[in-house]
């Protein structure tokens, strides 16, 4: 609650609609904004002991997000949604159901006998933490986006006609300015998914302009799988795609954990940077592919008995890149270009020839040298490079 505003104090409806509408510019995120909200009403005399907003999300892991406001908090809590949710008795039958069924009010006396009300668990869960009436809308978005928004008391008689018609008076703006946050939060998401934190902050920060960026001083990692040509040639496309998410979650979480931000990936390969302005940026690059060598061993081990192992390739280099916008016009990709990234992925490509899984190049190699125990493999022609490099391989 804002320290200039008496927390005592009554309020009345329209103080609670100006507030929605002029006062809530500031505020970023929904859970904050809902649990104020309830607050407020209470003071306007709407007696809330319990609400919830039920919202539909644009997430690769998740379906949705409750948001749950309790009496006396001043924050809601956030619990997110698994996809396969709509399978489980928690969902079948419940009021999220029906109101994405269609059903335009769902009201609920939950101090009358349950007999001749709904059936559902969580008519009985709220019921025994002391509630009297349940009342849930649908909250809509544009282009047919449907959640939900509900509301519990603990009154006796529970609310009244003119409770009912203050909170359906708010739906609107409440639906208004939950699409907003919505729709920031579902920019950022889609940007972290689809090119990484770190450039989506940069994106939204307005770097959208072709050729624009930075040189940044990075450790690369470029990682590539073996035989996935014959391996897409030869397998059901469904299997193939099962197979590629497995080793791109075996290599892509412990980048992510040790601070890397993966770039992108290119078929069976991907590439991310550690950038070095994080300490030990080196350090945690070759943390991370422990882990991961780790992940493909565990994952290789969990394959059907008889399927040839896994093999990939790493190629580990640092250097200065130019970071950001490159593309046509119309359409940009995010990356990093240089030759410290044609280098990395040089080594990559001789990771098969030396028969060695993963190679740094000396520059990295002098970086790290004194914490991890790498095997010198000599100098090696590299294509493009005019000089020999020195080569290092790591079997952590």
């Amino acid at each position: 609650m804002p320290p200039d505003i008496d927390p005592a104090a009554a309020l009345t409806e329209n103080d609670v609609v100006r507030w929605l509408t002029t006062e809530t510019r500031d505020q970023r995120f929904i859970d904050n904004l809902f649990a104020e909200l309830c607050l407020r009403l209470q003071r306007a005399g709407i007696p809330l002991k319990r609400a919830s907003l039920h919202l539909l999300i644009q997430h690769p892991q998740w379906l949705g997000a409750r948001i749950l406001w309790i009496n006396g908090a001043q924050e809601a809590t956030i619990t997110r949604v698994d996809y396969d949710v709509t399978q489980r008795p928690e969902f079948i039958g419940s009021p999220v159901e029906e109101i994405q069924g269609g059903v335009s009010e769902i009201r609920e006396r939950l101090d009358r006998d349950p007999a001749q009300g709904r059936k559902h668990g969580v008519y009985d869960e709220l019921r025994a933490q002391g509630l009297t009436d349940y009342v849930a809308w649908p909250m809509l978005h544009t282009l047919g986006k449907k959640h939900m928004v509900a509301f519990s008391t603990d009154r006796v008689g529970g609310f009244d006609d003119a409770h009912i018609a203050t909170l359906q008076r708010l739906l609107p703006l409440l639906a208004l300015v939950s699409e907003i946050r919505m729709k920031n939060r579902l920019a950022r998401t889609l940007l972290e998914t689809y090119v990484g934190a770190h450039a989506g902050e940069m994106i939204l920060a307005g770097a959208t302009r072709r050729g624009s960026g930075a040189t940044v001083r990075a450790a690369i990692l470029i990682c590539d799988l073996r035989d996935f040509t014959r391996i897409s040639d030869s397998w059901p496309r469904d299997d193939v795609i099962d197979l590629l998410n497995d080793y791109f979650d075996a290599m892509s979480e412990p980048i992510a954990r040790h601070g890397g931000e993966i770039l992108k990936f290119m078929g069976d390969g991907l590439l991310a940077i550690f950038p070095l302005d994080e300490p030990k940026a080196c350090a945690n690059l070759l943390r991370a592919v422990t882990e991961a060598r780790q992940a493909m061993a565990a994952l290789n081990e969990k394959r059907a008995a008889g399927s040839a192992p896994l093999r990939y390739g790493i190629g580990v280099h640092v250097g200065d890149v130019m970071y950001g916008n490159i593309g046509s016009k119309a359409r940009l990709d995010f990356t990093v270009i240089g030759p410290a990234v044609n280098m990395a992925s040089r080594l990559e490509a001789l990771t098969k020839q030396l028969g060695k899984p993963v190679l740094l190049s000396r520059e990295f190699a002098d970086l790290v040298a004194s914490e991890f125990k790498l095997e010198h493999v000599g100098e090696h022609s590299v294509r493009g490079f005019a000089e020999p490099i020195e080569l290092f391989a790591y079997h952590g």
